[in-house]
């Protein structure tokens, strides 16, 4: 009744903001993501009779919130079951605008199927695992892949896999505080007070056609102006929501700036921004170290992650 999983979190090059059914956590539009590879989250699940209650700790802190974990273990064992202890790990700051939840439950979930021996499927999993955190579902599969909304569900496909095309991501550190909204409380407060929340709605399937297309042909190019286009629509909603939403801070910006002074001088790179002040840089292996040299100069960035593209999680 136990069982421990690997997996790491993606960062979406199309994104998503707002639900459609806060209910099931179902998001309102699609999106596409890169799952990465060296940075993590570790997660163990413990069933047993003797636990009083479910046991929360992360990076060896004891947490006293569990109902999310809780939760998604009810979701898939139903109520009637043995307590857990879940102790869960991360190489990277959580709750800071990295993804953390996607890599955090798509673990978990996984953990728990392989536990209870329950023989879920995949996509299964995966809603399972978006009930919890809209982008988990995505760090189900590695490489690219494309989380696309059905009618009362999601459903995930692997546009292609890491070694197809092994891009490098480079993530510039500029704060690793919990951030003081989360996405959650965001997402609601968008849609319900930002004028460009509908057509940010409306609008999305052209972005998600003109990135897949990208992907699938290896157009860098045309992937770089697609995805930073769309992240720049996102944050748009944010900052017209009512108060406004602002992750950027200063150094953020100064990071857009100078990846953009590089394509200018003709490297393959572009940025993209979740709801957090870090920036993701993609890039093509061989300007990784340019990138890297470059981000880790600007006043403000305390620490340069340096990823490429990762698996499904891993059973350890």
């Amino acid at each position: 009744m136990q069982a421990t999983v690997r997996a790491s979190p993606n960062i979406a090059l199309i994104k998503y903001w707002g639900k459609r059914d806060e209910k099931y956590n179902l998001p309102a539009v699609s999106s596409i993501s890169i799952t990465l590879d060296e940075i993590w989250t570790e997660t163990k699940i413990n069933f047993s009779p003797n636990h009083k209650r479910d046991i929360l700790t992360i990076n060896n802190v004891q947490q006293d919130d569990t109902r999310r974990v809780s939760d998604c273990i009810d979701s898939i064992c139903g109520e009637h079951r043995n307590f857990a202890c879940v102790s869960s790990k991360c190489n990277f700051p959580i709750s800071a605008g990295l993804a953390s939840s996607s890599s955090a439950f798509s673990a978990l979930v996984i953990a728990i199927n392989q536990a209870v021996n329950k023989g879920y499927e995949l996509q299964d999993l995966a809603n399972e695992a978006g009930k919890a955190s809209g982008s988990a579902a995505r760090s189900m599969l590695g490489g690219f892949v494309e989380l696309e909304n059905k009618k009362n569900k999601i459903q995930i496909n692997q546009l292609l896999q890491s070694e197809d095309w092994p891009l490098r991501v480079v993530i510039a550190i500029t704060d690793s505080q919990k951030k003081a909204v989360s996405s959650s409380e965001g997402m609601k407060l968008s849609s319900k007070t930002s004028p460009f929340y509908n057509s940010w709605v409306k609008n999305q399937s052209e972005d998600i056609d003109e990135a897949r297309k990208a992907i699938l042909s290896q157009d860098f190019l045309r992937l770089s102006e697609i995805s930073e286009h769309n992240c720049m629509k996102m944050h748009s909603v944010m900052w017209t929501s009512r108060p406004s939403i602002v992750y950027w801070n200063s150094a953020t910006i100064e990071c857009m700036h100078a990846i953009r002074e590089l394509q200018k001088k003709g490297e393959f790179v572009f940025f993209t921004i979740d709801a957090g002040p870090q920036i993701k840089a993609v890039c093509l292996p061989e300007c990784e170290s340019k990138v890297v040299n470059i981000l880790k100069e600007i006043r403000g960035v305390s620490s340069v992650l340096q990823s490429g593209l990762g698996q499904e999680p891993q059973i350890k």
